[in-house]
């Protein structure tokens, strides 16, 4: 185990770099929490939606609601954990211990969630889930900043998204291979657990002193989570630059497969997407290292998240305009390039814009909300547009545009180059 760092250190602008050892070990507990969310997601939950329906009341409305709810308790949770790890005083120092009891409590939620006898049981069960989850995921995401030199953080966000994408997989994998929805859960909740081990056990946190910590009131403390745009200028386009991006992603995603089935006329949609998801992942992979070390070795992150995001408008475009399954094939592949370079320098140009170091785990939560509010947001923007509209054309025009107006904005970011 490292050298405990000096309690001095916690609010201190990191200097020296990390090495490959930290570094694989923070990405392997981001992923292991990937795959506590993800194989519900993916598969657990619909499977449990399907047999705990009411008669009556189709599976699909079971499961949005249930996932809905979700969504709701991780928008609200991120930022909440990150603010209270950042006043957490303790000789494990102020992220370890919300990693330990956000993994420890994700995984007996999983194991709840697993027995669900009800529709209420199981929201309740996976808004557990949520909660506790966000509160490791609020800790790990708020160790970057802490630990890591400006110059060395599009390499680890790199890392740390590739991760993420693994985490995916893997929780699709136990899900899927476990033996049945209660076996599926254990092994996520197993995995999951285990995963941050290495972390946790290998590496020491920065410790904040007791002096350090501000005198807690509740209205201060509430109103902290309003980071103004006019007081906060950089960080604010940051936000309303990542929240469109991952709103036109959204867009493209939410009805990939009735595009293939109903546009496409393709005989087996169920399969395309899974194809379309792989030729997506694995150009995301070969992108997201190698995108952030290029960004830390040129200094710059905005040339960066600029382009990628024009790249992924214009994938999305060919969406609308090559509505063939090749145009499709061409496109995942587009967009999984753009979007892997832009996952690791927005990650990295985001912990560049943070107002200040007593708030990281706290202001990096409110960064979250712009990957989780597009979710909520796509099916209310998508479903009229689809329906009454224009279809598909217009949807995915839409996307590009969104996603083309997040990209141009970042070039109003005036503090980082």
């Amino acid at each position: 185990m490292t050298a405990t760092p000096p309690v001095d250190d916690a609010l201190k602008e990191p200097t020296e770099r990390v090495g490959r050892s930290w570094t694989s070990a923070l990405s392997l507990a981001n992923g292991a929490i990937w795959v506590g969310w993800y194989g519900p997601l993916q598969i657990l939950l619909a499977l449990q939606a399907e047999d705990l329906a009411p008669a009556g009341t189709s599976k699909e409305t079971v499961l949005a609601w249930v996932a809905g709810a979700g969504a709701v308790v991780s928008l609200a949770s991120n930022p909440l954990f990150g603010a209270l790890s950042d006043r957490t005083v303790s000789r494990f120092g102020r992220r370890t211990p919300w990693i330990v009891a956000g993994t420890a409590g994700g995984a007996a939620a999983l194991l709840l969630l697993s027995a669900a006898g009800s529709v209420w049981w199981m929201a309740a069960g996976w808004c557990l889930v949520q909660l506790t989850l966000n509160a490791a995921f609020a800790a790990v995401t708020a160790a970057v900043p802490d630990r890591v030199p400006r110059r060395q953080r599009g390499a680890v966000g790199g890392w740390l998204g590739a991760a993420q994408l693994l985490g995916v997989v893997v929780g699709t994998g136990l899900a899927t291979v476990a033996g049945g929805v209660g076996a599926g859960y254990a092994a996520c909740a197993v995995f999951t657990l285990v995963g941050v081990l290495p972390y946790v056990l290998r590496h020491r946190d920065l410790r904040l002193a007791p002096r350090d910590r501000p005198p807690f009131a509740w209205r201060s403390f509430a109103g902290a989570f309003w980071l103004s745009p006019r007081r906060y200028p950089d960080l604010g386009w940051a936000w309303l630059t990542r929240f469109l991006i991952n709103l036109s992603n959204a867009l493209v995603l939410l009805y990939l497969l009735y595009y293939l089935r109903d546009r496409l006329d393709y005989s087996d949609p169920d399969e395309g997407v899974l194809i379309l998801t792989a030729v997506n992942g694995l150009t995301l992979l070969a992108t997201v290292v190698v995108g952030g070390v290029w960004s830390d070795r040129v200094g710059r992150r905005k040339p960066f998240v600029l382009w990628s995001g024009v790249l992924m408008a214009l994938a999305t475009a060919m969406l609308s305009g090559w509505q063939t399954w090749p145009g499709a094939i061409v496109a995942a592949a587009v967009l999984g390039v753009g979007f892997g370079v832009f996952t690791s320098v927005d990650f990295a140009l985001m912990t560049d814009v943070l107002p200040k170091a007593m708030d990281r785990g706290k202001d990096m939560g409110v960064i979250n909300i712009a990957n989780s509010l597009p979710q909520v947001a796509a099916p209310a923007l998508a479903a009229p547009i689809v329906t009454h509209l224009g279809g598909y054309r217009v949807l995915y025009l839409v996307a590009a545009g969104v996603g083309l107006a997040g990209a141009l904005l970042v070039t109003r970011i005036r503090g980082v180059d």
